[in-house]
């Protein structure tokens, strides 16, 4: 932790997370979107993105961009800051969302009409490590560092 220069306390997220990210691979994301309730029809599209994950830091503000060639999604947060958040794009929803650290996970636990929904991002061997969970369901993502950033 350190001081801005205003003096607050700003929670430094470690630098591996704020990079460009590339998705390598993608393991049970139907099963993710389902238990989210989107339709069969933008599942089989969903399945065939390749998307791009893009995680900044300013001060004690964070937010991570996540796009494709269909869709694209940005969410900025503080840590340890509850703040609505509408999932437009993804599954529509408006969700009460609250990002922490676990040990070396950013972890966002996502209050709503789903159970059991949030995400976690860690490093792990220089990839980007991605859970993202809802009633039971987890889809896991790893992605590499983008090579021509």
């Amino acid at each position: 932790m350190h001081r801005s220069q205003e003096g607050k306390k700003v929670i430094k997220m470690p630098a591996s997370l704020c990079d460009t990210w590339d998705i390598m691979s993608n393991v049970n994301l139907e099963g993710y979107m389902t238990a989210l309730g989107i339709s069969p029809c933008l599942r089989k599209i969903a399945l065939t993105v390749k998307v791009k994950k893009v995680i900044e830091q300013q001060e004690d503000q964070y937010t991570i961009k996540t796009t494709s060639k269909v869709k694209n999604y940005t969410i900025a947060f503080r840590v340890g800051q509850e703040f609505e958040e509408f999932t437009k794009g993804l599954d529509n929803r408006r969700v009460k969302s609250l990002v922490t650290w676990e040990g070396n996970k950013l972890v966002c636990e996502q209050i709503g009409e789903k159970k059991n929904r949030g995400w976690a991002h860690w490093i792990e061997e220089d990839k980007l490590h991605l859970e993202l969970y809802c009633e039971g369901e987890v889809c896991k993502q790893i992605f590499k560092k983008n090579a021509n950033e």
